[in-house]
C-alpha cells in the first residue's frame, strides 16, 4: 500500500459520503465501527454503512462539515463537526427538532484499498445534552 492509494480511498469514501452516495463500497467485509466513548461495535459492511446512515437521515437530518483529513500509508484521520437537526428517537429521546453541532473525529484503518475500521471519538454524551437541555428528563 501507499500514501497515494490510502489518499485516493479517503478521497472518495468522503466525496460519496458528503454526497450520500454509496460510500459502503468502500468499506471491507468485515469492516469495524467501534464509538470509543460508549465501547458500542457495529461490524459488516452493510451493519456499519446502515448506521452511519440512520445517524445522518433517520435520527438526524445532518451531515458532516469537514475541519481536516490526514492520511498516511494505511490510516486516516477526519477532523469534522456534526451538524443537522434531530428528527428520530435516539436513547429514549424522541425528535425534539433541534439543531446539534458536535465536533467528533473518526481513525480510519485502510487494508488494500478498503476501510477495515473506524475509530469515532465522538461525544455522545455532549450529543445528547444538546437534545435534553432545559427539558426535565425522568430518572
Amino acid at each position: 500500500m501507499s500514501v497515494e492509494i490510502s489518499e485516493r480511498v479517503m478521497r472518495d469514501y468522503l466525496e460519496a459520503l458528503l454526497r450520500r452516495g454509496d460510500f459502503g463500497r468502500f468499506f471491507t467485509d468485515d469492516v469495524l465501527w467501534t464509538t470509543m466513548e460508549t465501547g458500542e461495535e457495529i461490524r459488516g459492511r452493510e451493519a456499519v454503512r446502515d448506521y452511519i446512515v440512520a445517524l445522518h437521515t433517520v435520527l438526524f437530518d445532518a451531515r458532516p462539515v469537514v475541519r481536516n483529513t490526514v492520511v498516511a500509508d494505511g490510516v486516516a484521520l477526519l477532523e469534522a463537526d456534526f451538524v443537522g437537526k434531530h428528527v428520530g428517537e435516539i436513547g429514549g429521546v424522541t425528535a425534539t427538532g433541534r439543531d446539534v453541532k458536535v465536533p467528533y473525529c473518526v481513525v480510519y484503518d485502510i487494508q488494500g484499498e478498503r476501510i477495515a475500521t473506524l475509530r469515532a471519538y465522538m461525544p455522545v454524551a455532549a450529543l445528547m445534552q444538546q437534545l435534553t437541555a432545559g427539558t426535565h428528563v425522568p430518572a
